[in-house]
């Protein structure tokens, strides 16, 4: 029987066919998807094997790895006799990894502030920073907290040695040597200018983290071990200084000053020897310091120089041979109208009226009619050619920060009174470096000397890295003219203005000058700045000295009576204690059977030995300390020469547990004086009444916490006195 072509096309169409050609498909659907899969995931394998393969690396490496930084020590700073003014400490810094920390930094967080009295929420806020590693918890305390929190306690908690700047005397040269940040980065004065030479190159330790994120050394890396930095001497002298610093306070307080300076420079050399700024700053709690006491007035603020200024006319006129000593000068009783273009006049005035003075009268008696009529002879070119031969409107490179120029204008910028009124110290400004420069000019025979205060650079093993010599600037006057102008100067000291400023046994030579200040565009009534500029021995010149004061309001705003007696003080002990007049203070000494024992409480023990070993005394000092707390017996009293003085210093805190300070001795002092030496001690003062201590709690020499407030009560020296004697 035949089939039909309908019915094969049924048969063809059966469904015994398809499961077989289903799966087929399905097979080869699945192994084009596995495939592709498989492509996708090698591809992306390749990607974090090869492309991005370091970048996951660093990652991992930064959960196991850390780079510990080894700080480098900052070298220490030294006076020019290699005492240390400057050195560094190592105090104990806290930081956490958060990431390890955070389980665990309720606890850590409770810990720190019980032990350093801060809130708990300070530490957790910084412990739950998402963002970084490491955070910072405490800087730079006191060694001693390591008894109280044991590292290995807690998770992520990183402990570190950190060098801390230590200022040895506190505010002495504060403004001077300068100050660092919290990372020990110089922020101004010496510590600023050396900042290269002083903080060395930091080292470094790749250490690696265990499971408990606990960090330990890696032995497959290598340790750098930090470079310290250099040492710097300088040529500052501390006697010198610590001699500055105390009589210019003394005048400060006595006068009612507002402020004042003192520089201090050996003319044959430029070396600076002294820098004293006052109110001055402690680099130790520079926290607390206003920041316009940061600045070192002396080469940072320009002044009107008033009457010192007149050298200048006075050099050039001596200099041109148009006017000798002896010339005389109507002196207009006083006042002198002096006749301008347009029919306009301006009246130059002197304190005092005189009918008639010599050049060498009108310098003594700082007479401002004579000095103009003088610039009239000399003339504005010469002049001013003077003045910059001088070093005025150029600043000195002295190697400080913040120096500036001064102001000097050109002779084509002046009015028709510019040349008289610059003659005596008016419409120019100078900083005291400048002024201080210029005498010294005269006092080195004529030579103008670069002054600087970087004596060395020496390394760790006292080798000298750097060094600076002295350097000539320029002829600014012959030796002939040198030599007059000085016994002119003598003059000043021996009939003149100066006379307060007058030695017995040494000769002084020097000016006054005094200036009202300008502010706001005009000068101000009853603002004044006093100053008096002088070198001794005036026959060959050691030392020359700038003193300077803010509006005087006690005994006379000039710097006659304002200045001149800080300048002499400060020369009395200079004289006493340097080794530069030793041959004089030895004919002195040998010329009396006995002297006043001379006043050196606050004093370092190391200069009131010199003050006193000066004396023909002999010193007994008990107790180590940078200040001496009492004498015995006291300033004033006359004792025969070998004659045995007790020094009393701050006692030695060697001793004494972290933390913790030796109250001092405090009665019979000034308040001024026992606030100081707590001051120095880290202690707090609770002050009743005033004048002299006559009670203190707690009692000396009891040990207490760094901060303790200690209570004085003070009487006026009168009524101590009056009790003494019922």
């Amino acid at each position: 029987m035949s089939v039909s072509a309908k019915e094969r096309n049924t048969q063809q169409r059966s469904p015994e066919w398809q499961p077989e050609n289903v799966q087929h498909a399905r097979v080869l659907v699945l192994k084009i998807v596995l495939a592709f899969l498989f492509l996708i995931v090698g591809m992306r394998l390749a990607q974090l094997q090869v492309v991005d393969a370091p970048r996951y690396q660093e990652i991992a490496r930064r959960q196991y790895e850390a780079m510990v930084v080894l700080p480098a020590a900052r070298g220490m700073i030294f006076d020019r006799h290699g005492k240390v003014l400057v050195s560094s400490s190592m105090d104990l810094s806290f930081g956490a990894d958060p990431k390890f920390a955070r389980p665990n930094g309720s606890a850590l967080a409770a810990k720190f502030a019980s032990t350093f009295g801060k809130p708990r929420g300070f530490y957790m806020e910084k412990l739950m920073t998402a963002s970084k590693r490491f955070v910072w918890l405490e800087r730079r305390v006191n060694q001693g907290y390591l008894k109280r929190i044991t590292p290995e306690e807690y998770d992520g908690l990183v402990v570190m040695n950190e060098p801390q700047r230590v200022y040895h005397y506190d505010d002495l040269a504060g403004q001077c040597i300068g100050f660092t940040d919290i990372d020990n980065n110089g922020l101004g004065g010496v510590e600023l200018a050396c900042d290269a030479q002083l903080k060395g190159v930091n080292g470094y330790v790749i250490m690696q983290r265990d499971g408990l994120g606990r960090k330990r050394p890696s032995v497959d890396y290598p340790r750098v071990e930090p470079v310290n930095g250099h040492n710097v001497v300088l040529t500052i002298d501390l006697e010198y200084q610590a001699v500055a610093e105390e009589e210019l306070r003394k005048g400060i307080e006595r006068s009612k000053a507002e402020s004042g300076l003192v520089v201090m420079l050996d003319p044959q050399t430029g070396e600076v020897l002294a820098m004293a700024n006052a109110p001055g700053i402690n680099p130790n709690n520079i926290g607390k310091a206003e920041e316009a006491r940061l600045k070192n007035r002396i080469i940072t603020d320009m002044f009107e120089p008033g009457s010192v200024f007149k050298i200048v006319v006075a050099s050039t006129a001596l200099e041109q041979h148009v006017v000798k000593p002896t010339q005389r000068f109507s002196a207009e009783n006083g006042t002198y109208v002096v006749r301008l273009a347009g029919g306009k006049s301006r009246t130059i005035t002197d304190t005092h009226p005189y009918s008639s003075l010599s050049f060498q009268e009108g310098l003594e008696r700082s007479s401002n009619i004579v000095m103009a009529k003088i610039s009239n002879l000399v003339g504005a070119e010469p002049f001013y050619t003077m003045a910059r031969d001088f070093g005025f409107g150029t600043a000195t490179g002295a190697g400080l920060p913040g120096e500036v120029s001064g102001e000097l204008k050109k002779p084509s910028t002046w009015s028709g009174l510019t040349l008289n009124t610059m003659a005596y110290g008016y419409e120019v400004a100078a900083t005291p470096l400048q002024i201080a420069a210029a005498y010294a000019a005269i006092a080195n025979h004529g030579v103008l000397m670069k002054p600087y205060i970087v004596k060395q650079i020496v390394d760790e093993r006292n080798e000298i890295v750097a060094e600076t010599t002295p350097q000539t600037i320029r002829r600014v006057v012959s030796e002939e003219t040198a030599a007059i102008l000085s016994r002119m100067l003598e003059g000043v000291v021996e009939r003149g203005t100066g006379v307060a400023a007058r030695l017995e046994n040494t000769a002084i030579a020097g000016k006054t000058g005094t200036y009202r200040k300008f502010i706001e565009g005009k000068y101000e009534s009853g603002s004044y700045t006093a100053s008096f500029v002088g070198f001794f021995p005036a026959e060959a010149p050691k030392v020359v000295c700038l003193v300077m004061l803010d509006n005087a309001h006690v005994g006379g705003y000039t710097g006659g009576y304002a200045s001149a007696p800080i300048f002499r003080n400060i020369a009395e002990k200079i004289v006493a204690v340097s080794d530069r007049f030793s041959c004089e203070q030895a004919a002195l000494a040998s010329a009396s059977v006995s002297c006043v024992v001379p006043d050196v409480v606050s004093l370092s023990p190391e200069v009131a030995t010199l003050m006193l070993a000066a004396q023909k005394l002999r010193v007994m000092t008990i107790g180590k300390g940078a200040a001496t707390l009492r004498q015995s017996p006291p300033a004033g009293t006359r004792l025969a020469a070998g004659g045995l003085v007790k020094l009393y210093a701050q006692q030695d805190n060697a001793c004494v547990p972290d933390g913790y300070r030796v109250v001092p001795e405090l009665r019979n002092l000034t308040v001024r004086r026992a606030i100081n030496l707590l001051t120095v001690q880290q202690l707090e003062a609770a002050v009743e009444g005033s004048g002299v201590v006559i009670a203190q709690v707690p009692a000396a020499g009891r040990q207490v916490k760094m901060g303790t407030r200690i209570a004085i009560r003070c009487e006026p020296k009168s009524r101590v006195a009056a009790a003494l004697l019922q």
